[in-house]
């Protein structure tokens, strides 16, 4: 009998796919160590609408309060508040911010469209993160640079620019030192048009960063409470579009309408045949006072005054009288000859 000794060597090589089965094992583990050393981020998505109404909102808080303070000085001197309007602006500005941001609460806006501000960049250290909208407010270093880029910067530009131009800067007869004053203060305005409008299309691509200061500061609007919707109703604002819309229509069309030949063509539907018999002939239908020109429309022998029988008669060829609404084929004065209304002045 002739015993086989198998050789040790290839007794302990592996399966040929061994290796596809340790690295599936192994593939949980590796990318929990690699999700460790990573900051966990949700991508979270801000509407830009929401935010723009924000703004929007602020704007329109902020002028009503204007409003109501103009309100209170109105038995003054008036034009008085109009030198100090900058000032005004800069004080409302304040308590706005004062009773909002200062106190870790939304601007009245943000409030409405459900939105806080949050320090970015902790967010860039934060560990945990669970729905995307956590975060801390913002520093009180954030808050104060805030304070003095909206409040004192605008105040600051506002005054400048009222005082260059009272001074009158941009004058080629002035010295050359405020020309230059001048000239500068046009190419930083110009800079900052341009970064601003650069900043507004990064902010429509990314939805980040409403305006300049916001992005300097790294101020970002989050949702206040990820759990709720924007729940607008737009029965309010269906009612204001339809009525805005009926009223510019309105403005359009009155102009081109002309009331006497409108109530000419109406008079003879109206119930109340009573009322132009009882109308005092001596007065002009159209102006409704004496005629200090009197004419006779022909054929039917009402008076009315010259211009406005002639105005008439010049818009609409095929005026009809006011009191019977007979076609008016001539004008005539007291004690002349017929004056055909086709004749040119």
């Amino acid at each position: 009998m002739i015993c086989v000794r198998s050789n040790p060597s290839t007794a302990t090589l592996p399966q040929e796919d061994a290796w596809i089965t340790s690295y599936q094992k192994l593939l949980p583990h590796w990318h929990s160590v690699s999700l460790s050393h990573q900051h966990p981020t949700l991508p979270i998505s801000i509407s830009r609408v929401n935010q723009f109404d924000a703004a929007r909102l602020d704007i329109e808080m902020s002028a009503m309060l204007k409003e109501q303070l103009v309100k209170v000085f109105s038995l003054m001197k008036p034009g008085m508040l109009f030198q100090y309007e900058p000032e005004l602006d800069a004080f409302l500005e304040f308590l706005i911010w004062r009773f909002s941001i200062w106190v870790d609460k939304p601007t009245p806006g943000n409030a409405l469209m459900n939105l806080r501000y949050r320090d970015e960049r902790a967010m860039e250290i934060r560990e945990k993160v669970r729905t995307g909208v956590e975060g801390p407010g913002l520093t009180v270093a954030q808050k104060m640079w805030y304070c003095i880029a909206t409040v004192g910067g605008q105040y600051i530009w506002a005054r400048l620019q009222s005082f260059s131009a009272f001074r009158r800067w941009g004058d080629s007869e002035q010295r050359p030192l405020a020309r230059r004053a001048w000239s500068l203060m046009q190419r930083i305005e110009g800079l900052y048009k341009t970064a601003s409008f650069g900043n507004l299309l990064i902010f429509f691509y990314t939805g980040r960063y409403r305006n300049l200061i916001e992005r300097a500061l790294r101020a970002r609007l989050v949702y206040e409470s990820p759990n709720m919707n924007r729940a607008v109703s737009f029965e309010y604002m269906n009612r204001q579009l339809v009525w805005n819309e009926f009223s510019e229509m309105l403005l359009l069309l009155l102009p081109l309408l002309n009331s006497s030949t409108v109530k000419s063509f109406l008079h003879p539907f109206s119930k109340d045949k009573s009322s132009s018999s009882s109308e005092d002939d001596s007065t002009c239908p159209i102006c409704r006072t004496s005629p200090t020109l009197p004419y006779l429309a022909l054929p039917c022998q009402h008076r009315y005054c010259y211009y406005c029988l002639r105005t008439q008669c010049a818009a609409a060829p095929s005026f009809r009288c006011s009191r019977c609404s007979q076609p008016i084929l001539a004008m005539q004065r007291h004690g002349s000859v017929v004056e055909h209304k086709t004749r040119s002045q």
